[in-house]
């Protein structure tokens, strides 16, 4: 028996041990709590908040881990040991700034070409001798090449050289002049075209050389060779530059115009020249209301006029008028032809709109601006005319 009580002793002691041991835990806890300066709400608040942030972390981290792995599989099926096949890189869609940049890197072929400026004659030589390596445009590998030459300050005068059949190493050995005042070799540049002939077909350009005359020094003949360019596109016509003033009094309903000058005007005439005038013409409501023009300058492409003009033109009117200033070249035998023109007035854009704005802003004040010239044809299709017009009768 006494074996047993003692067995007992020791089991009720191991009892009440685990008992100390399981009810030890929570009153550590309490006291920590109890120790804390807060509602036991706020702690509760304050550890579900901690739960919820670290759950979220959680999920981030899960989901960027995803998105990698998505991403090295794109990666993996685009290299070029997963592509089956004998295909290559160049299967990969390059992207556009690369696909310019191959096409300015295209090689089409080189042009050797000579320059020779005659000072007393006022004219220069343009050599066309031979080009290499020119680009092939038929199917059969090969090219039938010839050049176009002309000045950008007279785009009219274009000569041709000889078609030269299946190569793409044709020698030329041609000559072309060109009257040129010496006051104009700054401004003008050469254009050499290479194109290859197709009888039923148009044809196609294979590059192009443009020889700014500033950049040479003319008192030696030049002759050198030169890589061939993308041909230009569209390259608008220099037609020339014109500067007037305007000045509208909303006081006395007058709109004053005062065409100062030109420059640079295209040549019209055989002798490289023109005989230019200026129309001043207002448009009302899309059709043709007033015009005036200036005296005829003979024999310049810079002509000074300084001749004004005053039209009335009603407040209430000003924001329907469009004011045309065209040039053009006069001739006594045929007819008078139109070397540019210009159009300004709410409908406008660009400088032609600022000057406009600029005008109205400033009433009593003349705005003076240049401008370029624009063809004839593009300004008549936005100005779209009406060629009759009748002016209200005043009722009795």
């Amino acid at each position: 028996m006494p074996g047993k009580a003692a067995s007992y002793n020791v089991s009720t002691t191991t009892v009440r041990a685990n008992a100390t041991s399981t009810t030890t835990a929570p009153g550590f806890i309490d006291n920590i709590l109890n120790k804390i300066p807060l509602p036991k709400w706020a702690i509760i608040a304050i550890a579900a908040a901690a739960g919820l942030l670290l759950l979220l972390c959680v999920l981030c981290i899960i989901v960027k881990c995803c998105c990698r792995k998505r991403k090295q599989k794109k990666k993996d099926r685009i290299t070029l040991g997963n592509i089956n096949g004998s295909t290559t890189a160049s299967l990969v869609q390059p992207d556009l700034e690369d696909l310019d940049d191959g096409l300015k890197e295209e090689k089409r072929g080189r042009l050797q070409y000579s320059l020779e400026y005659n000072f007393r004659r006022q004219e220069i030589t343009v050599g066309v001798k031979q080009a290499a390596d020119l680009k092939a445009m038929d199917s059969g590998g090969t090219s039938d090449p010839y050049v176009i030459v002309y000045l950008t300050s007279d785009r009219k005068k274009k000569y041709e050289t000889k078609v030269y059949r299946k190569t793409l190493n044709p020698v030329f050995n041609e000559s072309f002049s060109f009257p040129m005042p010496q006051v104009d070799v700054a401004d003008t540049a050469v254009v050499l075209q290479v194109y290859d002939f197709n009888r039923f077909s148009k044809h196609d350009s294979i590059g192009e050389l443009q020889l700014q005359l500033a950049d040479f020094d003319l008192q030696h003949v030049i002759e050198e060779w030169r890589e061939l360019s993308t041909p230009s596109k569209n390259e608008q016509e220099h037609l020339g530059e014109i500067c007037f003033s305007l000045r509208y009094v909303p006081s006395t309903s007058k709109l004053s115009v005062v065409i100062l000058e030109a420059k640079k005007l295209k040549r019209m005439d055989t002798d490289g020249l023109s005989d230019p005038y200026v129309k001043v013409q207002l448009i009302l409501n899309k059709k043709k209301w007033k015009k005036k023009k200036t005296s005829v300058k003979k024999n310049t492409l810079s002509p000074y006029f300084n001749e004004g003009f005053t039209f009335d033109v009603a407040f209430e009117q000003i924001q329907n008028v469009d004011l045309v200033i065209s040039v053009w070249d006069h001739d006594r035998v045929s007819k008078n032809e139109q070397i540019g023109k210009v159009f300004l007035g709410c409908r406008a854009t660009g400088n032609q709109l600022r000057h406009w704005s600029d005008m109205l802003a400033n009433p009593r004040r003349p705005i003076a601006q240049w401008h370029s010239l624009q063809p004839v044809e593009e300004v008549d299709q936005t100005l779209a005319l009406k060629t009759r017009f009748k002016l209200p009768l005043p009722t009795s």
